[in-house]
């Protein structure tokens, strides 16, 4: 077998890297590469980004989430303030200093003009790149890749991660360094004390009485309900991690940055934010996973030192949620959502997009935030500004859209 065919081989699997990081042979055969970085990371089952940068001057915000809108800022458990019209969550605290030295921006009611609302169809149109068209074989990044100048080493892109993701499927060969979940409850898990509650009151309602009837009835619409969840969030997940681990693995993509300077895309995948019940305000399931991910993104800040200064994060999701929070103290699938742009070369300190509003007027089909900017022309914008692709080469990445990416997203 050929040295190039055992690679891409290894990487269709998933499997461990067989290739030494920090190996200056590598280095030698690729002088062009480890330049400029690009880190994706993919928030898995659509981030609430309604609760994430939160458009507090909207009184429209308060009267849609009576239970889980986040206070404004210099209230009691409330928001950050960014710009005097949006606050971001007080769980993501860890990122204030990033916005402060304007290496942070934030893209609103930005997302995929397709209008799915399954997981597994938004997800796959954001990781190939072209939404609504099921065919696309290879990833965008993938396709990032092969546009790359100069000889390619196999650890040029880097997956955390299991199995390879559909955004770095594709011709040219990725390594991959499997990540642990570090666990934790998911949404509708039942406690023992929930168990032990249950049993009383089954025990409480074992006839046939009319009261005893409606109880069973109820508690098997509940059961359909939780099991319909579970699939739901299984799917969302797509194997990925929660993001309780992600500081850790955000620290050894700095070592592995620092050691190797052949590597130059990597990927990561966090599940957990299918937010269906128990949602949370500043306080709850939401904040539980915001915490982690703001400290892992802030790892990347200073672990990478001086390699900071020439590496650009984007954080997405394939969808955003509901504008109105349900019965459940949670949100539903929606469509419009924030995407987050980190790194030194990003032009931060800036809430950026056309700002639809969220008045029953302005929403899409009357229940979401609108999709006012293409993730792909943001993406577009650091593939030029950053990664210095020719219009033709970014037209490869994302087909039909490379007039799309002019935002001053990234200093030239």
């Amino acid at each position: 077998m050929r040295r190039r065919d055992f690679l891409r081989c290894s990487a269709a699997t998933g499997g461990l890297s067989l290739f030494p990081f920090g190996s200056g042979a590598w280095a030698l055969q690729n002088p062009a590469a480890g330049q400029e970085r690009l880190v994706v990371v993919l928030l898995r089952g659509a981030i609430d980004g309604l609760n994430v940068v939160i458009p507090y001057t909207d009184a429209e915000y308060y009267s849609l989430r009576p239970t889980i809108a986040v206070q404004r800022p210099g209230q009691s458990g409330g928001a950050i303030d960014l710009d005097r019209q949006f606050a971001l969550h007080p769980a993501l605290d860890s990122l204030i200093p990033i916005w402060k030295d304007r290496s942070l921006a934030f893209v609103h009611a930005c997302g995929s003009p397709d209008e799915s609302r399954s997981h597994f169809q938004a997800q796959a149109f954001m990781e190939s790149g072209t939404p609504g068209v099921l065919t696309t074989q290879d990833g965008w990044m993938n396709r990032t890749l092969a546009a790359l100048p100069g000889k390619h080493a196999p650890t040029e892109a880097v997956n955390f991660g299991k199995t390879l993701p559909k955004i770095l499927e594709g011709a040219m060969p990725v390594a991959s360094i499997p990540t642990h979940d570090y666990g934790g409850r998911r949404q509708g898990d039942t406690s023992p004390l929930d168990s032990i509650t249950q049993a009383v009151f089954d025990r409480m309602y074992a006839g046939n009485d009319p009261i005893s009837v409606a109880y069973h009835e109820g508690r098997a619409a509940h059961s359909q309900l939780t099991a319909d969840l579970a699939r739901d969030m299984t799917e969302a997940a797509a194997g990925a991690p929660s993001p309780r681990g992600f500081p850790q693995d955000s620290a050894k993509l700095c070592q592995l940055m620092k050691q190797d300077p052949t590597i130059q895309l990597a990927f990561f995948a966090l599940s957990g934010w299918d937010t269906h019940v128990r949602e949370g305000d500043a306080q709850g399931q939401l904040a539980n996973h915001l915490r982690p991910l703001g400290e892992g993104l802030a790892q990347l800040r200073t672990g990478l030192g001086s390699v900071y200064g020439r590496t650009v994060v984007l954080v997405m999701s394939e969808f955003g949620r509901t504008a109105r929070e349900n019965g459940n103290g949670g949100t539903d699938h929606g469509h419009g959502n924030v995407m987050w742009i980190m790194g030194g070369p990003v032009n931060g300190g800036k809430v950026y997009g056309q700002w639809p509003g969220i008045d029953e007027e302005s929403l899409h089909e009357q229940r979401d935030l609108a999709v006012t900017t293409d993730f792909r022309a943001v993406a577009g914008a650091v593939l030029k500004g950053h990664l210095k692709l020719t219009t033709q080469q970014i037209d490869t990445v994302f087909p039909g859209t490379a007039k799309s990416a002019t935002l001053n997203i990234v200093h030239a």
